[in-house]
């Protein structure tokens, strides 16, 4: 059965199984552990979990790749496939509760899906996932640089980089036009308080004013009050969001009280 990449679904199918390897190590599999791998495509990292694994939840959005899974996936008892959403999947229901996320992500959910892990996710400890080179970049991006931004906080306020492999447009197919990476991180927090989420997302919604600025416009404080809470922290009242390290995000929420 030839199956066609679905461009609107940012389908790019892995075809280099030398990548595996790769994935596992970063990836640590054990025995033990419950992956979940969301965009399986044609099965290939698939299979390669569920020999490695105690059990697999592969989510894909396409029904058109059933038929072509389930056969690929023919003898893994140890994988659970589930059609729907990922972005819309109730992670606390899976059963069992899954400890590591491994997955050649699609290009147009990558971002909004490794956060909403990260945040919903309560059992996921470790990360190991294929995307776009620049988001890869964006994840753990340092103060001041360009692909630096609200991602880069919120991800390095609740995980720690443990590796990183970019991969050429030749280990998929359809050959994207990008460069891609693998990104494999640790979580370091499980608490990552509503307030400072907000204040990330508001210092970095208008990225050419400054913070104070930002957080004024979409109505988060007033400018007075966020100037008043930077010099608190030691910042120039006139500073960017880009020139704050993650942590002092989590200090000036405090001193807006």
């Amino acid at each position: 059965m030839t199956v066609r990449p679905k461009k609107a679904l940012g389908q790019h199918f892995l075809v280099d199984e030398n990548l595996l390897g790769v994935i596992g190590r970063l990836a640590e599999l054990g025995p033990a552990d419950v992956v979940l791998e969301v965009g399986p495509g044609l099965g290939v990292l698939t299979r390669f979990l569920a020999d490695r694994t105690r059990h697999v939840h592969a989510v894909e959005l396409d029904r058109g790749l059933e038929t072509p899974l389930r056969e690929a996936l023919d003898g893994h008892p140890n994988v659970r496939l589930t059609f729907g959403d990922a972005l819309a999947l109730d992670l606390a229901s899976l059963d069992p509760p899954p400890t590591k996320l491994v997955s050649n992500l699609p290009y147009n959910i990558a971002t909004p899906l490794v956060l909403e892990s990260l945040d919903r996710g309560a059992a996921l400890e470790r990360w190991c996932v294929m995307v776009q080179r620049e988001v890869a970049d964006r994840f753990f991006a340092s103060p001041g640089s360009k692909a630096y931004g609200a991602v880069s906080v919120l991800i390095q306020l609740q995980a720690r980089r443990v590796g990183f492999r970019t991969v050429p447009p030749s280990a998929f197919r359809p050959r994207p036009r990008v460069e891609s990476a693998l990104a494999a991180f640790v979580r370091s927090s499980h608490d990552l308080p509503a307030t400072v989420r907000r204040l990330v997302e508001a210092a970095f919604a208008h990225r050419r004013k400054t913070l104070a600025n930002s957080a004024a416009l979409v109505g988060l404080t007033t400018r007075a009050q966020a100037e008043e809470a930077l010099q608190a922290i030691g910042r120039f009242p006139r500073a960017r969001a880009q020139e704050l390290a993650p942590q002092e995000f989590v200090e000036l929420a405090a001193a807006l009280g």
